[in-house]
C-alpha cells in the first residue's frame, strides 16, 4: 500500500476555520490563490475601467466612448441615439441599454452633446424617449476641444477587431465641469459640477499665479451654503428658492439637486401627514421650469411655513464630495484645487504638444510650395522627359534640384519626389509666381506666430482660455446662488400640530384622547411633564394613547425655568414653597414633596394672594387666614418651602374658597 503524499494530505485538511495557538492558519491553496487573483482583478476592472473617471480627460470608459462614436460619425448632421448606442457596443461590452442611458445624462448637462427630442425633464424625473425617437450631435465646444486624431493614444477595443483611445487630449476641465458619482469596489466617488466659465478663470488665475475659489453650481439652481465644502473634501447645503407671492401661497421656483420636484412634493405631503407643518394643498405646475405652488392654511406666518419646510423636508439637502480619479493607472484621492492645476499643466502640455505638430506641418508645407516653386520656374520637369524608368525618372529629379540646394529648407527626399510627379500639367501651365509667393508669405507669417507662441506657451494658454471664456461664458451663467444661511432649528419652527388631552376617568392622556382635562397644542418634539398626586412628577415623551391612571394634578410642557407654587401638609405641620423643576431625565420619577406628604394646592406661577382654611378645633379663634406667596423665595423642586402651620389645613386655594367667611376673623399669615 503506497504512502500518501504528505503535501496533498495536509492541504486537503487545512481549512480557513482552522486554528493554531491561538491564532489562524495561512491558507494558501490553489482555490484561494484563484479566488484572490480573480477579485483582484475585478476590482481593478470595475475601478478603472467602469465607475472612476479618469483625470486626464475627466471621462468614465463609458463617456469616452460615447463620445469617441459620436466624433467618428460626425458629419455636423443630428444622429439617432439608437445608431451610436449600436456604434459604441463595439467598444463598450455593457449593452447598449447603458450607453444610452449615459448618453442621455452627458446630453442634458449641455456641454458636450447637443440634442433633440424628449431627453427627460431633470426637475420632474421624468425619462428620456426610446433611443430610435431622439437625436444627437457633438456640440461645437467639443469638437474643438475635446479630440485632436494625431495625439490621441489608442489601443484594442475589448474584442481586438477595433481601436479605442486610451484617453481624450481634452483641453476642459471635463472633470469638474460635469461633475460625476461612481460606485467602485472598496471606494466611491462624488464630484459635483462647477460652473464652466468660473472654471476657465481659475485656470488663468493658475498660469498667472493668483488666488481662485471655485464652488458648485447646478442645473437645478438653488442656493448653496459652501462654507464647509473644504475644497472638495466636505459638503455643502443647498436650499430650494421659495417666494411668497402673497399671504396665502408660497412657489417654489428652484429645488436643491439630488431631488424631484414629484420627491420633493412627497416629502412636504409626509411631513404635513406626520404633523410637522400644515399646508392647504400643494400643486406642481413645473413645464421647462420649476413652479410648485403651496396653499398656506389661515392662522399660519408664511415665513414660518417656510423655515419649516426647509427644516423637515427636502427643501434643503446636504451633498458630501469625494473626489477620486484614476491617475497614472491608480485611483487617488485630490481636492478642487490639485484637479484644476492638473488639468492647467495638462492644458500647457497639450498646446504645445498642437503647436509643435502644427509648426512641422507649416515646415513641410513651406519646403512642398518651395519645391514645386523650383520645379515648375526651372523646368526640371522637361528632364525626366528622356527617362525610360522610375529609377532614371527619380534620378533625374534629383540631378536638377542640386544647384538650388541653398533655396531649400532640406535634402530632397523620395516623398518629395512623389510629391513632385504627382503635379499635374494644368498646374504647371497655370502656375502664377506671385500667388504662389503670396501663398508662401501667409505660410511663413504663420510659422512665425506658431514659434512666438511656442516661445511661451504659457501666455499662448492664458490666450487661449480667454477666448473661450469670451465665447462660451455669456452662455453658461451660474444658477446656483452661494449665499450663507442660518441653521433652521427644527424645535423652533414645529407648527403645534397635536392637541394632547387627559381623561380622568379612562386614566389615559396622548393626542388621540378626547378629554377635557388639560388640553395642550404640541409639537412632535414636545415633551410631557406629569405631577402626581401622591407628589412624584416625571418628564414623558408625546404619547399618542398612554394609561397613567387618575390621580393627575399638572399635564402640560415642561419648561424648565417656570416657577409653581406648592403647599402641602403632612404629620407635623403645612409647608408653602415656590420652585422650579429645572432640568430632568425622561422617564425617571421624581418627587417635589417629602414622603407620607398630601399635596393641597398646586398652580403654575405665582397667584396674588392664598386663601387658608383650617379645620376646626376646640378653643381655635382663628379658623382661615390669608398669605402673600410672594414672600416666599423661589428654590427647586426638593425644597422643604416655608411653614404655615402647624394646625390641621383642610384646604389652601387662590380665590376664596366656598364656606370662607368673609366676617370671620382672618388675619395675614407671616412666614417665619
Amino acid at each position: 500500500m503506497s504512502e500518501p503524499n504528505s503535501e496533498t494530505t495536509s492541504e486537503k485538511n487545512v481549512t480557513s476555520t482552522d486554528w493554531l495557538d491561538g491564532a489562524p492558519l495561512k491558507v494558501d491553496g490553489p482555490l484561494h490563490r484563484r479566488m484572490d487573483h480573480s477579485f483582484l482583478q475585478y476590482a481593478s476592472y470595475v475601478i478603472r475601467d467602469r465607475a472612476i473617471p479618469n483625470l486626464a480627460d475627466g471621462l468614465k470608459p463609458v463617456q469616452r466612448r460615447i463620445l469617441w462614436s459620436l466624433h467618428e460619425k460626425d458629419d455636423g448632421r443630428l444622429i439617432k441615439v439608437a445608431t451610436i448606442s449600436g456604434h459604441c457596443a463595439q467598444y463598450h461590452p455593457h449593452g447598449e441599454a447603458a450607453i444610452g442611458d449615459a448618453l442621455v445624462v452627458l446630453t442634458n448637462k449641455r456641454y458636450l452633446i447637443e440634442g433633440q427630442g424628449n431627453y427627460g425633464n431633470i426637475y420632474t424625473g421624468d425619462p428620456a424617449a426610446a433611443p430610435r425617437y431622439i437625436e444627437c450631435r457633438l456640440t461645437e465646444l467639443a469638437r474643438n476641444e475635446i479630440f485632436n486624431d494625431e495625439l490621441t493614444e489608442f489601443i484594442p477595443s475589448y474584442d481586438g477587431r477595433n481601436q479605442e483611445p486610451v484617453t481624450l487630449p481634452a483641453k476642459l476641465p471635463v472633470l469638474l465641469m460635469l461633475g460625476t458619482e461612481g460606485i467602485a469596489v472598496g471606494m466611491s466617488c462624488k464630484i459635483l459640477p462647477h460652473n464652466f466659465p468660473e472654471l476657465l478663470e481659475a485656470q488663468i488665475a493658475i498660469l498667472k499665479k493668483q488666488p481662485f475659489k471655485c464652488l458648485p453650481d447646478f442645473q437645478t439652481g438653488g442656493l448653496m451654503d459652501a462654507r464647509e465644502y473644504a475644497d472638495g473634501k466636505g459638503s455643502i447645503k443647498v436650499r430650494a428658492r421659495i417666494k411668497v407671492k402673497d399671504e396665502s401661497t408660497l412657489v417654489i421656483k428652484e429645488i436643491p439637486p439630488t431631488t424631484t420636484t414629484d420627491s420633493l412634493m412627497g416629502s412636504i405631503e409626509d411631513a404635513a401627514r406626520k404633523g410637522k407643518l400644515k399646508v392647504r394643498s400643494i400643486n406642481d405646475f413645473t413645464s421647462e421650469d420649476v413652479e410648485i405652488e403651496i396653499k398656506i392654511p389661515q392662522g399660519v406666518d408664511a415665513e414660518q411655513l417656510v423655515n419649516a419646510l426647509y427644516a423637515f423636508t427636502d427643501c434643503e439637502t446636504t451633498i458630501s464630495s469625494r473626489i477620486i480619479v484614476i491617475k497614472e493607472n491608480r485611483p487617488v484621492e485630490l481636492t478642487v484645487s490639485e484637479v484644476l492645476h492638473e488639468n492647467t499643466a495638462k492644458l500647457v502640455k497639450d498646446l504645445k504638444r498642437e503647436l509643435d505638430l502644427k509648426e512641422q506641418k507649416l515646415q513641410d508645407e513651406l519646403h512642398s510650395k518651395t519645391l514645386v516653386r523650383i520645379f515648375v520656374e526651372n523646368r526640371i520637369y522637361k528632364q525626366i522627359e528622356q527617362s525610360k524608368t522610375n529609377e532614371a525618372v527619380c534620378a533625374a529629379v534629383h540631378e536638377g534640384f542640386k544647384p538650388y540646394r541653398s533655396e531649400m529648407f532640406r535634402d530632397l527626399i523620395d516623398a518629395d519626389v512623389e510629391m513632385l510627379l504627382g503635379v499635374r500639367i494644368r498646374r504647371i501651365s497655370l502656375f502664377d509666381i506671385n500667388k504662389h509667393r503670396e501663398e508662401m508669405d501667409k505660410v511663413k507669417a504663420e510659422l512665425d506666430e506658431t514659434r512666438k507662441h511656442l516661445k511661451n506657451v504659457t501666455k499662448y494658454a492664458i490666450s487661449h482660455l480667454e477666448a473661450l471664456l469670451a465665447k462660451y461664458g455669456p452662455l453658461y451663467p451660474r444658477l446656483t446662488k452661494s449665499s450663507r444661511y442660518d441653521e433652521v432649528e427644527a424645535r423652533e419652527v414645529a407648527f403645534k400640530a397635536f392637541k394632547v388631552a387627559y381623561d380622568r376617568e379612562s386614566g389615559y392622556v396622548g393626542y388621540k384622547v378626547s378629554g377635557d382635562e388639560f388640553k395642550v397644542d404640541c409639537t412632535k418634539f414636545d415633551k410631557l411633564l406629569l405631577v402626581f398626586k401622591d407628589g412624584h412628577y416625571k418628564v414623558i415623551e408625546l404619547p399618542e394613547k398612554l394609561f397613567i391612571g387618575p390621580d393627575v394634578f399638572h399635564c402640560a410642557i415642561p419648561e424648565r425655568d417656570r416657577v409653581f407654587t406648592l403647599a402641602y401638609t403632612n404629620r407635623e405641620a403645612t409647608y408653602l414653597k415656590r420652585f422650579t423643576f429645572g432640568g430632568t431625565i425622561l422617564d425617571k420619577v421624581y418627587h417635589c414633596i417629602p414622603p407620607k406628604s398630601k399635596i393641597l394646592f398646586f398652580e403654575p406661577d405665582t397667584p396674588a394672594g392664598l386663601y387658608i382654611k383650617y379645620k376646626s378645633a376646640p378653643y381655635q379663634k382663628i379658623n382661615q387666614q390669608t398669605c402673600n406667596p410672594t414672600e416666599v423665595e423661589v428654590k427647586g423642586a426638593k425644597t422643604r418651602g416655608r411653614q404655615i402651620s402647624i394646625k390641621d389645613v383642610s384646604s389652601v386655594n387662590s380665590k376664596p374658597p366656598r364656606g370662607w367667611d368673609p366676617e370671620a376673623p382672618t388675619t395675614k399669615l407671616q412666614f417665619v
